[in-house]
């Protein structure tokens, strides 16, 4: 991997278009490197998560309601929309949009966190999406993957944004920009260009998890996979960018991030060098915000050692400070202990993941988020038992580069009411790479088929997991066999009606 430094520039200073970030982003996306057998493996693992968590999601309002807006974008050729027959096809942007917020609404698929956050398994829909409907073939779909999750870690690893409160999908839109780029084959200079307009469209404030959250969470992502592929085919027309886009002077660092004086290191593979960040990335045992994740499981291994929960005088979670802050008590969010909260706002509050977990010893992507468990009156009262600190070891282990080191668990302190304490601590979730039970192809497999358990029909289940074996030597006219049909006529298809269906 090579350093780049990144820092604002003054206009009257010349920066050369090589030394600017954006190019070197277009630079790896169009080096065709040799992808390595893990990393093709792991791509197709990530193509089953996404389906497996959209599965679960499809008849949700807010996936319902932007299927309901893509379906009135037919197009030909076009692009498959999760949970539809694989014969009707849509126009990319919008087949994106609605297999983007069937992946992000359950909060359930991969997460990379660094110096900011991601869930690069938001590249694929734009990136698929592109390929089915420009006839690309599985090896052209795989590489464009590989650099779509590339360039996201390696953006994630050097600029933070949340300190800012900019959303993280400010990354997003870059990668899935740069992504589609390598599939199509397009020459570096439109990537380029296509990159910084994509991360000049796609620069949203972090509102959008901050207090009472709401389903653009599910949204922003597929948003700034829709504006990648509109940025891509602006491009493509011969218009350019606002350049440059992360140097210039009065541009994103300046402006948006730590001012003109900042500095940020990205790393970036050289020429040649294969791209194997999508290996450093980890998917989710538990539908909720990863820094969960070892909490649930740790909830899971304390629960038979507290025994009566209604002896328990306190549960202090001693944490990063990211944890502590985004879902923890630190955040400051009244919300965040409201049985009311939506399920957004539940999913990043841990006081009530780790009081839910703690009861019933596990968590369930839809039973533990219904209003009438989170209205329990047993579990409020121990929720509202729950607060969270930081605690610098854990904060260090947070922002460590050594994986066997980094960590995004914490420990727990139960003080019972009796004085007696039982505490336990988990560095990573079962799942994880590092973990007790990392996850493999068989255990995604296994994901899909519990979450599309009487969605998706046996048979077609099977259909599309040996469609992913497949992955590299699919050909063009197969690409949309990497979509699922619903067993049953989709419920909540037929949402309230809006402008794409006016006079319909």
């Amino acid at each position: 991997m090579k350093l780049h430094n990144v820092r604002t520039y003054k206009s009257a200073e010349h920066l050369a278009r090589e030394d600017q970030l954006a190019w070197k982003i277009a630079a790896v996306a169009v080096d065709d490197a040799a992808l390595d057998d893990d990393v093709v493996e792991m791509i197709g693992n990530r193509i089953i998560d996404n389906a497996a968590v959209a599965a679960a999601s499809l008849s949700r309002r807010p996936v319902a309601s932007a299927r309901a807006q893509a379906i009135t974008h037919p197009y030909a050729p076009g692009a498959t929309i999760f949970g539809l027959s694989e014969a009707r096809r849509f126009s990319p942007e919008w087949a994106a949009w609605a297999n983007g917020v069937a992946v992000r609404e359950l909060d359930f698929h991969d997460t990379f966190l660094a110096a900011d956050y991601s869930h690069p398994g938001d590249n694929i829909p734009a990136i698929l999406a592109v390929a089915q409907h420009c006839g690309l073939n599985g090896a052209a779909l795989t590489r464009g993957i590989a650099v779509g999750y590339e360039i996201q870690v390696d953006l994630v690893k050097g600029i933070c944004l949340h300190e800012h409160k900019i959303d993280h999908v400010a990354h997003l839109g870059p990668s899935a920009a740069a992504g589609i780029g390598a599939a199509l084959g397009l020459p570096v200079e439109t990537i380029y260009q296509a990159v910084q307009q994509a991360l000049h469209v796609t620069t949203t404030t972090r509102q959008s998890r901050k207090g009472e959250i709401s389903s653009w969470k599910a949204y922003a992502p597929a948003f700034a996979g829709k504006m990648a592929i509109e940025a891509v085919d602006r491009v493509m027309r011969g218009e350019g960018a606002p350049s440059p886009a992360w140097e210039g002077e009065d541009g994103f660092i300046a402006w948006l991030l730590g001012g003109p004086k900042a500095e940020y290191i990205v790393s970036l593979p050289e020429k040649g060098e294969p791209k194997r960040a999508i290996l450093d990335t980890y998917t989710k045992e538990h539908s909720a915000e990863y820094q969960s994740q070892a909490l649930i499981d740790l909830a899971r291994r304390m629960g038979p050692k507290i025994g009566d929960l209604s002896k328990i005088e306190s549960i202090v979670i001693h944490t990063s400070h990211h944890t502590h802050y985004v879902i923890g008590t630190g955040a400051n969010d009244p919300q965040k202990m409201d049985p009311k909260a939506s399920r957004e706002t539940l999913d990043h509050s841990i006081m009530y993941i780790f009081a839910v977990a703690l009861e019933d010893r596990g968590w369930h992507h839809e039973r533990s988020y219904a209003p009438e468990r989170a209205n329990r009156p047993e579990t409020v009262a121990l929720w509202r038992k729950i607060a969270t600190v930081e605690d610098p070891a854990w904060t260090k282990r947070y922002h460590s580069h050594d994986p066997a080191e980094k960590a995004f668990g914490g420990r727990v302190v139960v003080t019972l009411r009796d004085g007696a304490v039982i505490e336990d601590e988990l560095a990573v979730a079962d799942a994880h790479p590092l973990g007790a039970k990392p996850f493999r192809r068989g255990d995604y497999v296994n994901k899909f088929r519990t979450l599309a358990e009487g969605v998706v029909a046996p048979a077609e289940q099977d259909r599309f997991v040996a469609t992913v074996e497949r992955l590299t030597s699919l050909k063009p006219e197969e690409l949309g066999q990497l979509n699922f049909q619903a067993e049953h006529p989709l419920p909540g298809t037929a949402t309230a009606r809006g402008i794409f269906d006016w006079n319909k």
